[in-house]
């Protein structure tokens, strides 16, 4: 199902004639969501992770490590619960037991100690309006900086797993963990002329689907559509598979997390590697599912491509047919209409940890955030 709303109207021989029309697609049989829609879906999405998915320690889906901890203080926080409300004060509190020495905020000897500590900076930074957690903060940015494969590591600039971040300090670097490190370093005010960043957007150039100066590798060459993939490490790898040339499959959610770190690292509109991921998205605009991967990280992919889009900054977004979307709308429609009676989100496909509640809860809630009216 369709709607159309139009932009503006021009008059031709005395008829209203629409231009610029912008479309906004719905499932069939669906309405599509309204401002009062999506602000009731956050209230019973919060009401549901305090209510039902918090712990009395304060915890989120403990079993996980603080990762999900993280997630859903950043999420109730970014959606509208007051920074000082208990769940949120009891949630960062708990992510405090998990401050190390070496200013991460991960379990002890942890394997994904880079993601629970970019999180955690997140979570931090949405509830520091008075500056009570800037001390913890610095030690964050410091230990992520320190979690990138450099010169550290042996790595100089030409290599594959260069300025790149993995699960944690001895795992292989991804493009989703780097977008983390990226996104959370930005929202702690880093410039993206910082060293860290710049370093990060050369791996995230590597992870691209485009040949040329900012991505020399192979793989590049076999399935050049613009878009990305997991990892250049190795051999590479796409969790979307192989293409019958051997290259590595572009997927929604990555594309999306490649071009929010590239806008995030400072690179231009008018780049080609920023062209090259828009045309990408446009071919495969939509929200039912992430493009090459159906239904499996479905929130995940929301969440991302709601961020994306948001500091892309423009409210209206084109795809390959020439159809201007209002893709907050579009997004909103499907995250209300896949919400629980109970107020939650879970998705039937479990990879990725999407069969647990909390997580998925909080995903919807960030991507709901960036739905409600500018």
């Amino acid at each position: 199902m369709s709607g159309f709303l139009c932009a503006a109207v021009r008059r031709a021989g005395g008829a209203c004639v629409a231009v610029a029309c912008i479309t906004i697609l719905t499932p069939a049989g669906l309405r599509a969501a309204e401002p009062v829609d999506v602000r009731a879906a956050i209230a019973k999405g919060s009401a549901y992770l305090i209510d039902k998915g918090q712990a009395a320690d304060g915890s989120f889906s403990a079993e996980m490590g603080p990762a999900v901890t993280a997630l859903a203080v950043t999420a109730l926080a970014k959606s509208g619960t007051p920074a000082d409300a208990p769940a949120v004060a009891r949630g960062i509190g708990y992510l405090m037991t998990f401050r190390q020495a070496d200013g991460g905020i991960h379990q002890v000897d942890s394997p994904v100690g880079n993601y629970e500590s970019s999180i955690a900076l997140m979570a931090l930074v949405a509830c520091n309006a008075d500056g009570r957690y800037t001390r913890e903060i610095k030690g964050i940015e410091a230990f992520l900086k320190g979690l990138q494969w450099d010169e550290g590591e042996g790595k100089g600039p030409e290599d594959p797993s260069f300025g790149g971040a993995g699960y944690g300090r001895k795992s292989r670097p991804d493009l989703s963990n780097t977008a983390f490190l990226i996104e959370a370093l930005r929202e702690a005010g880093t410039s993206p002329d910082d060293p860290a960043i710049q370093k990060a957007l050369a791996f995230v150039s590597r992870t691209q689907n485009l040949p040329g100066p900012h991505n020399t590798l192979p793989m590049a060459e076999k399935n050049p559509d613009g878009g990305f993939y997991y990892t250049p490490f190795g051999e590479g790898e796409s969790q979307a598979g192989q293409t019958p040339q051997g290259g590595l499959r572009s997927y929604g959610s990555m594309t999306y997390a490649g071009l929010k770190s590239m806008i995030y690292a400072g690179v231009d509109r008018d780049d080609p590697r920023v062209k090259a991921a828009l045309e990408w998205l446009r071919r495969h605009y939509t929200f039912e599912e992430n493009p090459g991967l159906g239904t499996a990280g479905a929130y995940y992919f929301l969440q991302t491509a709601s961020k994306s889009l948001a500091v892309l900054g423009e409210d209206r977004f084109v795809d390959a047919a020439g159809m201007a979307h209002d893709w907050r709308n579009e997004l909103a429609t499907v995250l209300v209409s896949r919400q629980r009676d109970d107020g939650a989100w879970v998705n039937e496909n479990a990879r990725w940890m999407e069969d647990d509640a909390n997580l998925v809860t909080s995903y919807a809630l960030l991507a709901l955030a960036q739905c409600l009216p500018r």
